[in-house]
């Protein structure tokens, strides 16, 4: 646990600190009264109500669109199915950027639905609300259905033939069986819509601000350090109390019930209500996820003279941005795949270190250290990418004109996926084959390396697509400390929209266009290799 305690502390913990520490400190001493100024203000009210009461609308509105997914993903045999569950999962991974332009494409104005009938949602809370769907969809169906498909059925059909109803049986026992999975599904995205940050900022326009969105206005913008700090303990204090929650869920789920192998639950659908059922979900899919996705490659070949390669190929100029960057934003991809690749060795080696520590130990230190692991997740990404400015600063951390600066904001977002995807598995290796390799003579280093490496070997290569996925796509932190001729994808798509004129606005789409098939490679690679379905992510 030293190695990933130290760098948590040093990149994570430090920053964050810091940060709050300059906000409420003066002259050496902590001001806790500018806690109840900030919080008393009716600007500060209005974004702490917005940004719970839209967390609640969005995870409400998840659960009621991809619980039937998540059936259709466990219980149905169809073709295609695979190909089908890696897509739904492609918004996950997708940087909130993409997401945010994707509905903007879709919603804004001369976007599809305005140009065919006059409709824009964008400013308005319903873009909001859809994109957090599309972005969380996948949460649900992968949460909830992986217990889902693992569930015994005869214990339904036992119901079903001591006379329960469909819903008795759905009732009293299904729905007990499922709601460990289903609280830690919608904990999470709640998590994620109450840190919402790209989808807010581009859609949600002047009226809308979230607390991320806040504290990046307030620190960026206002450079009211005070403010920002008390929103980001705000925050922190949310977010502590539903990875706490969380916590609790997860290991009520892991015990919930004796599973099963998947092979053994999924049939064809049979019944026009099933076949119903499953032409709702790929209804729903097409229109939720397909569609965006769809219109945002629409908009990047849509050129004033015709559908083209225009905008791909202005990419390539750094004049034809209008002086947007220093350097064609063409560089931004290389610049993003290099820092991924190496942001994902790191979380590789962090992450895997936390995941063998916590497989050894047990008590309640090492699970609040798991809890820990996942703050990043949730905790003001804004905050941690302004702390690495004034605090990475003097030797021998003196790291702000480095390279390494934005790679290490990235690992910090793709250890809690290395954890979550490995720990399952190292927790299922018998520690009696430890035992007789180490009986036979074999040091702890080669027992790892001959017993457990050869079982974890898929769930590393998983760990390591996931860590790069979500590396690639990191906007909030990178925001800060990405150097204008060294920009990343997101970046480069935020600082395109943040100005007007068709071509920015098409070189956006284009760049969007990319990450976004980068992503979905990723994840069509994934699901090649993966063994496990009934994890988290």
């Amino acid at each position: 646990m030293a190695v990933p305690v130290a760098f948590f502390a040093l990149f994570f913990a430090y920053p964050v600190v810091a940060i709050v520490g300059r906000g409420l400190k003066t002259d050496g001493a902590w001001q806790f009264g500018r806690i109840g100024t900030v919080l008393s203000r009716p600007d500060i009210i209005d974004v702490l109500w917005f940004t719970t009461w839209q967390a609640l609308a969005s995870t409400a509105l998840t659960l009621l669109i991809a619980l039937p997914g998540a059936y259709v993903f466990a219980r149905f045999d169809f073709p295609g199915k695979q190909l089908l569950r890696a897509l739904v999962t492609v918004p996950f991974v997708l940087p909130t950027v993409v997401v945010g332009t994707a509905f903007l494409a879709l919603l804004g104005r001369g976007g599809f639905l305005d140009e065919l009938w006059g409709i824009r949602l964008d400013t308005t809370v319903w873009a909001i609300l859809l994109a957090h769907v599309f972005f969380n969809y996948a949460v649900v169906v992968r949460t909830v259905g992986g217990l889902w498909s693992q569930m015994d059925p005869r214990q339904e059909e036992a119901a079903r033939v001591l006379g329960a109803g469909r819903l008795a049986v759905w009732r009293r026992v299904t729905l007990p069986a499922l709601a460990p999975a289903v609280a830690a599904a919608a904990l999470m995205v709640f998590l994620f819509t109450f840190t919402s940050f790209g989808v807010v900022q581009i859609l949600g326009g002047p009226a809308y601000s979230t607390l991320e969105v806040e504290i990046y206005r307030q620190t960026a913008q206002l450079l009211d350090l005070p403010t920002a700090a008390v929103l980001t303990l705000v925050q922190f204090a949310a977010v502590g109390g539903i990875l706490a929650v969380h916590t609790w869920t997860v290991r009520r789920r892991e015990t919930a019930l004796k599973l099963v192998d998947p092979a053994q639950t999924s049939r064809r659908p049979h019944g026009a209500g099933q076949w119903a059922l499953l032409g709702g979900v790929l209804l729903t899919v097409l229109l939720l996820i397909v569609v965006p996705l769809g219109v945002l490659v629409e908009r990047s070949l849509d050129t004033s003279g015709g559908y083209g390669f225009g905008f791909y190929r202005a990419l390539q100029s750094a004049d034809a941005s209008g002086s947007t960057f220093l350097v064609p934003p063409l560089d931004a991809i290389g610049n993003s795949l290099r820092y991924a690749l190496v942001a994902t060795l790191i979380a590789l080696v962090v992450g895997g270190l936390a995941a063998a520590a916590l497989t050894r130990r047990a008590g309640p230190l090492v699970r609040g250290f798991d809890a820990l692991l996942m703050l990043p997740l949730g905790v003001s990404a804004v905050t941690v990418g302004f702390g690495f400015l004034i605090t990475l600063d003097k030797p021998p951390l003196d790291l702000r004109t480095s390279w390494i600066l934005v790679p290490l904001a990235q690992a910090l977002v793709g250890v809690p996926f290395v954890v979550r995807t490995m720990l399952p598995v190292l927790r299922a290796v018998d520690d009696r084959l430890r035992e007789a390799a180490a009986v036979l003579g074999a040091s702890p280093l080669r027992a790892w390396r001959e017993v457990d490496l050869p079982l974890v070997r898929r769930a590393v290569l998983v760990a390591a697509g996931f860590a790069f996925a979500v590396s690639l796509g990191e906007f909030g932190a990178t925001v800060f400390i990405a150097r204008p001729d060294n920009p990343t994808l997101p970046v480069a798509v935020a600082r395109l929209l943040g100005r007007s004129g068709e071509l920015n606005y098409g070189q956006a789409m284009a760049l969007s266009t990319i990450l976004m098939l980068v992503c979905a490679v990723s994840l069509l690679l994934l699901e090649r290799i993966r063994t496990d379905r009934s994890g988290e992510f």
